[in-house]
């Protein structure tokens, strides 16, 4: 279940808002121009499936998201935990990329088809944590302040969809805000599922 947190973003102490409802996380990002879907979660992906695999059991939904907002580019992506040392430090750099505080010039859209990941949207004097399961479909508007956390072990598959061929290029603003906010992990070990 999508799980909802906000803090001020100079008290990350104090929650404001902690939520699951879906319609009152819909209705909270939409505040900020985010947009929030649930997709039903289509059973029978293989453990490390390919892009086109994916997509191909996403197709509808793939297809009504790029025809609504233009998108020239879509692909999945896997990342699927493994024992391997190498496989421990790639983790470890793809999380590090986005983990500090950023924005890109383009939307951010990702949909989870299997896992989960948290975005981290400072959004005036807030701070807004949208733990994505799978299912979750968040569109990040372009320009919006924001890090996201995979966690320390990520698993999770997801549909990454692009208005061109750049894809999302990171305009990191220097900030230190993402290190002082309960991380992925910290955020997962307080679900009560």
């Amino acid at each position: 279940m999508t799980l909802l947190t906000v803090w001020p973003d100079n008290d990350p102490g104090t929650v404001v808002l902690r939520t699951e409802d879906g319609a009152e996380i819909q209705s909270e990002l939409k505040r900020l121009g985010v947009r929030f879907e649930r997709w039903d979660v289509v059973s029978g992906l293989p453990p490390t499936p390919t892009s086109e695999e994916v997509l191909a059991a996403y197709r509808e939904n793939v297809d009504r998201v790029v025809e609504a907002e233009g998108y020239v580019l879509v692909d999945a992506m896997h990342m699927t935990p493994s024992d391997d040392p190498a496989w421990r430090e790639n983790a470890a750099a793809a999380r590090k990329k986005f983990l500090a505080e950023h924005t890109h010039d383009d939307d951010e859209d990702r949909f989870f088809a299997r896992g989960s990941g948290v975005f981290y949207l400072h959004v005036g004097d807030r701070v807004y944590a949208v733990f994505c399961e799978a299912g979750d479909l968040l569109s990040v508007p372009a320009n919006t302040t924001h890090w996201f956390d995979m966690g320390t072990r990520p698993d999770y598959v997801s549909v990454r969809f692009f208005h061109d061929d750049d894809g999302w290029v990171g305009n990191f603003t220097g900030s230190p805000i993402a290190s002082l906010f309960p991380d992925y992990d910290t955020l997962a070990a307080s679900r009560s599922y």
